[in-house]
């Protein structure tokens, strides 16, 4: 029998679940103690301090080239894509050296603080950036941009334990894409507009003034604005997420809620806080964690006890004390080979790979757009030999951008929940990882196209995109989270899957602009795209070696295992793991 071949400790931990299981269950149905509810709120004021982060970084490429150019460093133009992937990846390098030290800090310090360091990092290198003179000093401005933001890993911790019933994941998992798709519609449309304002509004500013001495400062002065915004806003109502820290007194919390009961009346402010929906539990909403499997021991004993009444402390809470803290004590303790499982591996390398195309990609695209067709004409000899290009200006590539983000939005909040509630996102991601390499065959032959059919077929170009795009990031964080086996490790294993999201988005907009530049030199204008094809041929082969993850959320399934020798149980309608003993 399963219980006869198990550990002592793994028996008595078990016990432990299905006594406070039963205990959840009679508490649910008598006294129907209401779940955690879906987290909009919070959710709604992480999503406002994260929207100042893709405005700011998505904002440059519309004119980074000109930038480049403007620079003077080099009289070839052929030369300026690879100085403009240089400075596209200084974030990104910088970013992969300092994120998994963000990460472990936010196990220490708590994730509200080092997501507000990494807001104001990003604020003083955009305008630093604004400022730059000349291309080091641009280099500068992004490397300090990404050394001081380790915010991706910390968002997606966030997000995890912001999220602790699993049919909320495919709506949670998509706040933060539909925030970087926002920052894609406002970014690209900011900086295509207010690049060169001396140029582009003649009547309002002269070129004499700051604005003609450093023409692409207003951008970055806007993208500074909406940092201070998400600054402030963070400040005053993004609460504590950190399981030993979120039940801190929070000095900016109370601030905030000062300042609404200003606004809004205190009677009205006190009606709203901590107001849970009571409701039945459902298989489906069942949660993944319990609160008081989130908190450490040395908490429960305060924090976590206090939620309760002194009636209700009891047995129950000697349980809880006994065995899930020698079960955290357990996790704490456990060592790389079961936090970083193969599974675990599989899904970070494949989140690698997909940052690596497609920040290839993104940064390819404005490239592409921009570059002038080769002033002595190279002979061509298809399918492969080519080289052309656009040639189009900064505010007709600022406006395709946007067009792309107003699609990604759509994509994410509506295509993405539905096609990942049918079919899965294991599924979702793996079919996705297949068919990406399609993207890149395609795409350079655009430019083969006549002049009528260039730009329905650059949008087209741009759909096809987002929408693998919107429907593999989700999926990919899904399995991510889903993989890590309790919240204890979810730091860790984010800040790894940041820091190599980190070093493949460096690498990718250096490598391609390489390959951009050596192929316009060849007359092979296709050659950085396919490129990143074969990148993406990679990520299909990974794709399809990830299985479902082994994690926290299959622990039903364990107890249910060593329950088969138990005595008959009732089951309890609409909670199929919470049991109770027959009468």
């Amino acid at each position: 029998m399963a219980s006869h071949h198990q550990s002592p400790t793994k028996q008595h931990t078990m016990r432990t679940r299905r006594r406070n299981s039963m205990a959840g269950s009679e508490r649910s149905v008598g006294s129907k103690k209401p779940l955690p509810p879906y987290p909009s709120r919070q959710l709604t004021i992480l999503a406002l301090c994260r929207i100042c982060e893709p405005i700011a970084f998505m904002s440059i490429f519309p004119y980074i080239w000109h930038m480049v150019r403007d620079f003077k460093i080099t009289e070839d133009e052929s030369q300026i894509s690879f100085y403009a992937g240089m400075v596209t990846s200084a974030f990104t390098f910088a970013e992969f050296s300092t994120s998994f030290i963000w990460g472990r800090l936010s196990d220490k310090i708590g994730r509200k603080p080092v997501l507000l360091m990494g807001m104001t990092g990003t604020g003083i290198s955009v305008i630093m950036f604004g400022f730059a003179p000349n291309l080091w000093v641009a280099l500068g401005a992004r490397a300090l941009g990404g050394f001081l933001n380790g915010n991706i890993g910390v968002l997606q911790t966030t997000v995890a334990e912001l999220v602790t019933v699993k049919a909320h994941q495919p709506k949670a998992y998509t706040v933060m894409p539909l925030v970087w798709c926002i920052g894609s519609i406002v970014g690209p449309m900011i900086g295509g507009w207010l690049a060169k304002p001396v140029e582009g509004f003649p009547g309002c500013f002269s070129r004499d003034g700051i604005f003609g001495t450093f023409p692409y400062l207003l951008p970055n002065l806007f993208s500074a604005i909406c940092v201070f915004i998400g600054v402030i806003v963070g400040l005053l109502f993004l609460e504590e997420t950190h399981a030993e820290r979120k039940h801190r007194h929070d000095p900016g919390i109370e601030l905030g809620r000062s300042l609404m009961s200003r606004i809004w009346g205190s009677e009205k402010v006190e009606e709203n806080k901590g107001k849970l929906p009571a409701k039945a539990v459902t298989e489906e909403e069942r949660p993944l964690l319990s609160e008081n499997d989130e908190l450490l021991p040395g908490y429960r004993t305060g924090s976590a006890r206090s939620s309760s009444s002194p009636d209700t402390v009891s047995e129950e809470t000697l349980d809880l004390e006994e065995g899930g803290g020698l079960e955290l004590a357990e996790a704490e303790r456990a060592p790389a080979g079961k936090v970083f499982s193969r599974a675990v591996i599989m899904v970070i390398i494949s989140y690698g790979i997909l940052a690596f195309h497609t920040m290839a990609f993104d940064s390819l695209l404005p490239v592409f757009l921009s570059t002038s067709p080769p002033a002595t004409e190279i002979p061509a000899k298809l399918p492969f030999k080519f080289a052309d290009g656009f040639g189009w200006d900064t505010q007709t590539i600022g406006f395709i951008l946007s067009v792309q983000g107003v699609y990604s939005l759509a994509s994410t909040r509506l295509l993405f929940p539905f096609v990942a509630n049918k079919i899965g996102a294991l599924r979702l991601f793996k079919i996705m990882s297949v068919l990406y390499p399609l993207l890149y065959l395609f795409t350079p032959y655009i430019v083969l196209l006549p002049d009528s059919l260039r730009k329905l077929s650059v949008y087209g170009i741009v759909v096809w995109k987002m929408t693998f795009s919107t429907l593999a990031y989700p999926s990919n964080a899904i399995l991510l989270a889903n993989s890590a086996p309790t919240t204890l490790t979810l730091g860790s294993i984010n800040g790894a899957a940041a820091m190599t999201a980190s070093l493949c988005r460096a690498l990718g907009p250096i490598i391609s602009g390489f390959f951009y530049t050596q192929g316009m030199e060849s007359g092979y204008s296709g050659l950085s795209w396919w490129v990143a094809g074969l990148v993406a041929v990679m990520g299909a082969w990974v794709g399809l070696q990830i299985t479902e993850p082994k994690g926290r959320m299959d622990e039903k399934e364990d107890m249910d295992e060593t329950t088969k020798d138990e005595p008959r149980t009732t089951t309890t309608p609409n909670n199929d793991d919470r049991t109770r003993p027959s009468p």
